[in-house]
């Protein structure tokens, strides 16, 4: 007999904590098979990133202080949604922002879910081509450098790990599915 997989239920939830990355609180929860449990879960409003792609085959990618692991990562420009925000507005936006560049086409890459075990967090991928070039409009708490490497070098460096930034990793890769292939 096959496993039929059924949605899980939210029973009740309590809030305890609300701040700038979501809100965080206990679910009572009916898993599947019918057991209840509960779980710690971070609602958050989900998020886009973008592989910003020059005409020449470099990609535009951030060197970015990130406190939380003490390190400056490589990364894609991404930002959190804006409450009722469109996705392709905010790809266009954290892109405009982060890098200084405006996308002529946009192109979804689809999307992940970040950290399933805590969050429903959602970042869904783009690739954006035809750039033209502008100014940064960094937030105050944002320290980043923006540096151009081949596509191809871009996903070595993911492959081989020193590109650790989950969401860059993905979607790096699926731009190179995407444009190497063709």
């Amino acid at each position: 007999m096959a496993f039929e997989y059924e949605p899980g239920r939210t029973l009740a939830r309590r809030e305890i904590w609300r701040g700038s990355v979501g809100q965080f609180g206990e679910e009572d929860i009916l898993l599947p098979d019918g057991r209840e449990f509960t779980l710690g879960i971070l609602k958050h409003p989900g998020a886009c990133a973008v592989v910003p792609l020059l005409a020449d085959g470099r990609v535009v990618l951030l060197r970015q202080y990130r406190h939380a692991v003490r390190e400056t990562l490589w990364e894609i420009p991404a930002g959190k949604l804006d409450h009722g925000e469109a996705l392709e507005v905010c790809a266009r936006r954290e892109l405009r922002e982060e890098t200084g560049y405006a996308a002529g086409q946009l192109e979804s890459l689809g999307s992940i879910c970040v950290t399933p075990g805590y969050s429903d967090e959602r970042i869904h991928l783009f690739l954006a081509r035809e750039l033209t070039a502008g100014a940064q409009a960094l937030a105050a708490n944002e320290s980043i450098q923006c540096t151009q490497l081949p596509l191809t070098e871009a996903i070595r460096m993911a492959q081989s790990g020193e590109i650790s930034d989950a969401k860059s990793v993905i979607a790096l890769l699926r731009a190179g599915a995407r444009c190497l292939s063709a």
